[in-house]
């Protein structure tokens, strides 16, 4: 999969990003950034709660933001984990599947590189819409 230059300034705001992060219970700090067809970027972290269904991951802050923004067509979603490479959970996964097979998902190795998936390799065989 090509990586266009946008690819890479996702990832650094994802980045920057997870220093926003409330995460005093796990110590995961994470950032995503959400790219829409209309070249917006939007960003976001988890934000941890006592509760745990109170949780929210930043893949889903930053989908959120874009979309109550009137933005329904992403492109690309990036994910940053401070503490590791880190892909989105499943919960994430299938609200990323909503908007589309084909969003690219970009998680940063610990070497730099850039690894790049659309949400349909991450979710085989998963109909768009169908419930998890």
């Amino acid at each position: 999969m090509t990586q266009p230059a946008i690819y890479r300034q996702l990832a650094d705001a994802a980045r920057a990003a997870a220093e926003k992060a409330y995460a005093p219970y796990s110590n995961y700090f994470v950032g995503s950034a959400v790219l829409t067809a209309s070249g917006q970027v939007f960003t976001g972290c988890n934000v941890e709660s006592k509760v745990l269904g109170g949780t929210i991951c930043a893949e889903r802050t930053a989908l959120v933001k874009a979309v109550s923004e009137g933005h329904r067509d992403i492109q690309a979603v990036a994910v940053h984990c401070r503490n590791n490479e880190g892909w989105p959970c499943g919960v994430c996964r299938q609200f990323i599947m909503e908007f589309g097979p084909e969003i690219v998902v970009i998680v940063e190795s610990e070497g730099g590189n850039l690894i790049c998936r659309t949400i349909s390799e991450l979710l085989p065989e998963m109909p768009v819409g169908a419930a998890v």
